[in-house]
């Protein structure tokens, strides 16, 4: 059931008097709220993985101890080792024309940080930016995903046990209460989800002149060079694509593909998806559509593309002529959709991998610099010139070199988009500052000079002006 504007206004209110009340936030109350999310994680870690496989149909909980639990333990245990030092103050190297001043820049928390997660990865992408916000120092108000109702549902009863209400809370809900969530004055507002949802986030943020961070979508290209060898290759592939059936922002959405090499693609494609699940229908491990909606879109995004003219290849590893009740998508690759079909347009978020051929490396890089900027990019091959010059010559939130979406996994990296997918970034020391205030201070000196620069300016003002300009 929606909460109402006044509850929603209410834990703010307490949040915001406790932030105000409590700026300076020691290290020994952050470790402790880091260390209890930790602790919720590894004690209730098994219903929360029975939550997430309920909300889907079908996903092993060995698939959420990897891609949820083993990422918030890495960040958590990050955190904790390195929270001492991204605390304190850091000392900048004043100009000369100001010393014998010294310039400081002190790390204060902002204060109360809201979260809106989806339902993809729904325990990772709630915890993670919540308990990073948190170790620096903020209150936290999570608005989880009404798509995933039992993970969201544990997850607010899980943390109503673990912290006070002014500390963390969640805050459970459909579209209404995500939007007047997104309404409150945060101090800093946080969303992962889609490009079309973030710029509704986006424009209610702006409002209250929130700051935010915006983690989006979009189509995240994967180049296979001439110098790949393609059954090593489509391993990695097959991997990021249909990891969580497809239901991943970083996941390849299209392959760009030296001509000729299609018919070897194609026989390596199958051989990819066969190792790695040698059944699909009924596998535990390969995940389900999180709703019918959705299956209906990707189906419908696959027959648009046909009716076009594009050649669609469904796995052969998948062993039955209709796709089972429990919503679980056979992957199928689609060459050459044309560029109107929605397949091109929309990020697809299944298991559908696009396949488009390419003369040249000039081609292929034109392709992705004639469209929005992706979140992530793909390159495959042993040609390192050409890499370089693939790196250089395009944009993206990141990039993986023979491998799919093990950037993400970097603890030191920072991870974000760029236009159309997301502003900001975070992951360690970079995530910390992101919901950070970095204060700039300045220590002046007794034996300071800037008397030199005071009003009346007649000959002293001259002489000053005259030395410095000598020496800058």
């Amino acid at each position: 059931m929606s909460q109402s504007i006044p509850s929603l206004l209410s834990l703010f209110q307490d949040q915001y008097s406790a932030s105000r009340a409590e700026p300076d936030v020691p290290l020994a109350l952050r470790r402790d709220r880091v260390r209890r999310v930790r602790t919720l994680i590894d004690t209730h870690g098994a219903d929360l993985a029975d939550a997430v496989q309920a909300d889907f149909g079908v996903r092993s909980p060995q698939l959420t101890e990897v891609a949820d639990f083993f990422v918030l333990r890495a960040l958590t245990s990050q955190l904790e080792s390195h929270l001492p030092r991204w605390m304190k103050p850091v000392r900048v190297r004043t100009p000369l024309y100001l010393l014998p001043a010294r310039g400081r820049i002190f790390r204060q928390p902002l204060g109360v940080v809201g979260v809106i997660s989806p339902w993809n990865y729904p325990v990772q992408l709630a915890l993670g930016p919540a308990v990073t916000a948190m170790a620096a120092g903020n209150r936290v108000m999570l608005k989880p995903s009404e798509l995933t109702p039992r993970t969201s549902a544990l997850m607010a009863q899980l943390v109503g046990q673990y912290f006070a209400p002014d500390e963390f809370c969640v805050q459970l809900g459909g579209a209404d209460v995500a939007a007047e969530f997104a309404a409150l004055p945060f101090d800093h507002l946080f969303f992962t989800g889609s490009t079309a949802v973030g710029r509704k986030v986006a424009e209610a943020a702006a409002r209250n002149l929130t700051p935010t961070t915006l983690e989006l979508g979009g189509k995240s290209p994967c180049i296979v060079d001439a110098s790949a060898d393609l059954d090593a290759v489509l391993v990695k592939i097959a991997h990021g694509k249909l990891l969580n059936a497809g239901q991943t922002c970083i996941a390849p959405d299209y392959v760009l593909l030296p001509r000729g090499r299609e018919a070897e693609f194609e026989r390596a494609w199958q051989s990819a998806v066969a190792r790695l699940f040698p059944s699909l229908d009924g596998n535990p491990d390969y995940a389900a559509i999180v709703s019918e909606r959705h299956l209906a879109r990707l189906r419908g995004l696959v027959d648009e593309a046909a009716a076009a003219g594009a050649r669609v290849v469904r796995a052969t590893a998948w062993t039955t002529d209709r796709e089972p009740a429990a919503r679980q998508m056979c992957p199928v690759l689609v060459f050459d959709p044309p560029a109107e079909t929605a397949l091109m347009r929309e990020e697809i978020f299944g298991p559908v991998l696009p396949v488009l051929v390419c003369d040249s490396v000039e081609q292929a890089i034109g392709h992705i610099n004639s469209r929005p900027r992706p979140l992530a990019l793909y390159w495959f091959g042993t040609d390192t010139q050409v890499r370089d010059r693939v790196l250089a010559q395009t944009v993206s939130g990141g990039v993986s070199v023979n491998d799919t979406l093990m950037h993400i996994a970097h603890e030191n990296l920072p991870f974000g988009g760029v236009g159309e997918s997301g502003w900001g970034a975070y992951h360690g020391e970079t995530g910390f500052l992101r919901f950070t205030q970095s204060k700039s201070v300045l220590l002046q000196s007794r034996l300071a000079m800037g008397h030199l620069f005071y009003p009346p300016y007649g000959q002293r003002f001259r002489q000053a002006m005259g030395l410095l300009k000598r020496w800058l």
